[in-house]
Order: C-alpha cells, then structure tokens, then sequence
C-alpha cells in the first residue's frame, strides 16, 4: 500500500507521514475552534480582537465554501462602503470573507479618524449567511437559498447595497438568489435619478448570460474576483449595475 501498510489482524494501518497529516489537521481544527470560541465571547462583550480574520472559519467544500483572498475582499468591501453614510444600509449575502472585511475597514477609518465612515456614522451592514459559526457577528441572519424570503419581514425593500455570490453554479441557485437579492433592495423611485439600489453578484463567468436576465441593467465588469491560494478553479467574473473606480463595465 502507497499510504498505509497492513497491520496483522490484515486492517490498513496509516503510515507515519499519514498521521502526521491527521494529526496537523486535527491540530489546527481545535485551535480554529478554540480562537472562534474566543470570538464569540469578544463579540458578545463587544470588544473583538482586530483585525478580524477568515482564518479561524475553516472552508467546508463540501458546502461549496471557498473564501476570497484578502485582496479581493477588500476591494469588494471598499466598494460596499465608498460613500456610505449611517443612512446607508448594506446587505452581504453569502460572502462572509467580504462582511469580514467591512467590518475591518470600519474600525481603522474609526482608528484613523480620516473617514466620514466611523463610530457612530458607520452605516448598517448585515451577513445573510448559512453557515451558522457566523452567529459569532450580531449582525448576522441565517440564511438558506432554498427559501430565497423566508427572513425576517422588516428587511424587505431595505437595502441600498447589496452584495451576492451565490453557493453554487447552477440555474436554480443563481435564480432564488436573485430573488433574495431583489426582495432585500430598496424600490427604485422613478422620478428620482440614481435612486436604484447598488448590486455586485460575483459567480462563474459561464453564469454571465443568466446573471445579465435576472438582474436589469447589471452588466459584468472587467474586475475578476480571486479565491485564497486560487483554489478554486472556475473563472470568475464580477457583475454590477453601477460604475466603480476598481472596474469597467
């Protein structure tokens, strides 16, 4: 055997390397969980540890979780935030890695006192998210795209920005999140120039077409989104319905 050898009873048995393997990975397990416990406590006493990092949420493939890189989720989160006021209200659907940086960015313009957005006028920010370890965050709502409205009714027709990558490349996942993302934005007023709410979906480029139908006057943007340590391998494009300095539509 390439991995394991057999023991005398003839069951496999790791070898050595193998172990070693598990036991790193076991290792890291425990003190991601142990650094998530100590956020929970942080947050619930309102003085979390900056800044804040993904490192601590372990992706989990299987639920189709692969987190942006650092970079990319910061340029996402400063378009979320460019001009935002404490009016503005922003909604970050199953894009945590982009919540986490927000929430960052929030607390060195507070830090830096450079920013019109800080303390108080920070403007409102909520991760609809699955996953439920993001419960560490008040401001996090559990969300499934399986009932793309099944959320609390105050926030219907609330947001002005709103950010979405759906979990999965397929029709069905693509159309009921599109279905959150609408049910979540402020209506457009008609008489009132630039008042359409902002939208960024970022998903595979072979979702482009079905993307442009289900979000009127989204286009895609020459921004391509990257995943920490590239590891997933689909090309993936960004789509918004607005003119940013990070891109071109």
């Amino acid at each position: 055997m390439a991995a394991s050898e057999a023991d005398d009873d003839g069951l496999p048995k790791l070898s050595a390397d193998t172990l070693a393997a598990l036991g790193e990975f076991y290792s890291e397990r425990e003190q991601n969980e142990k650094r998530l416990e100590n956020l929970r406590a942080q947050t619930e006493q309102q003085q979390p540890q900056l800044p804040l990092s993904m490192n601590m949420f372990m992706e989990d493939w299987n639920a189709s979780q692969f987190w942006y890189s650092d970079e990319t989720a910061t340029l996402l989160a400063q378009q979320l935030l460019d001009g935002a006021t404490v009016d503005t209200r922003i909604a970050v659907v199953s894009a945590p890695s982009v919540f986490v940086q927000c929430k960052n960015l929030l607390v060195r313009n507070a830090m830096n006192s450079v920013s019109q957005i800080s303390g108080s006028k920070a403007p409102r920010i909520t991760l609809f998210e699955f996953d439920r370890r993001f419960g560490v965050f008040a401001e996090f709502v559990r969300y499934d795209f399986q009932t793309p409205t099944k959320l609390p009714d105050g926030l219907k027709g609330t947001y002005d920005r709103v950010l979405c990558d759906p979990p999965f490349l397929s029709a069905d996942c693509q159309t009921k999140a599109a279905i959150t993302v609408r049910w979540l934005s402020k209506p457009r007023v008609a008489e009132m120039q630039g008042s359409e709410p902002q939208w960024i979906v970022c998903t595979g480029e072979r979702m482009e077409g079905l993307v442009r139908r289900l979000y009127p006057g989204i286009k895609t943007t020459d921004f391509r989104p990257r995943h920490a340590q590239d590891r997933l391998s689909n090309d993936f494009r960004c789509y918004a319905n607005f003119n940013a300095e990070a891109w071109k539509m």
